[in-house]
């Protein structure tokens, strides 16, 4: 029984690691596209918005499922706490740059383009730029494992 508190403990202590990275990356996001996120997506119901802060969350637990998983060789859970937060914002980093850099080589401003939902649906680059939020996650994962 006592082993099933602990293992309860560092699911409880890995899953806070995870929010505080989550919560990294909803603020790269927000830097990163026009206006208030939080607001476009929920008051302004902002499709291609949406689409965005949903594929970078998987992204990000994508990222975060893989640092945990490579923590596990660490000596100790700190040492696998403090590993599982670098991996997990060296991924935010990688995904924030990446989206930099493809929005650079577009037409137009990408994060205003992604927001462009004027008919009742995302704009087809709110699309690319979440498969590549999430090829990023696969990439980012791999080199962890």
């Amino acid at each position: 029984m006592t082993e099933i508190f602990q293992s309860a403990g560092q699911a409880l202590l890995y899953g806070v690691v995870g929010l505080a990275v989550m919560a990294v990356g909803f603020v790269a996001l927000d830097l990163v596209t026009p206006g208030k996120l939080f607001h476009v997506v929920w008051t302004d119901r902002n499709r291609g918005a949406a689409v965005l802060l949903g594929s970078q969350s998987l992204a990000v637990g994508l990222v975060i499922m893989e640092a945990i998983q490579a923590s596990e060789s660490e000596e100790g859970l700190w040492q696998g706490l403090f590993s599982t937060l670098l991996y997990g914002l060296a991924g935010v980093l990688v995904m924030t740059v990446v989206g930099i850099v493809i929005g650079l080589l577009t037409p137009g401003q990408m994060g205003a383009v992604c927001l462009d939902d004027r008919d009742d649906r995302p704009h087809p680059a709110a699309w690319v730029q979440a498969g590549m939020y999430l090829g990023t996650a696969f990439m980012v994962g791999a080199a962890l494992s």
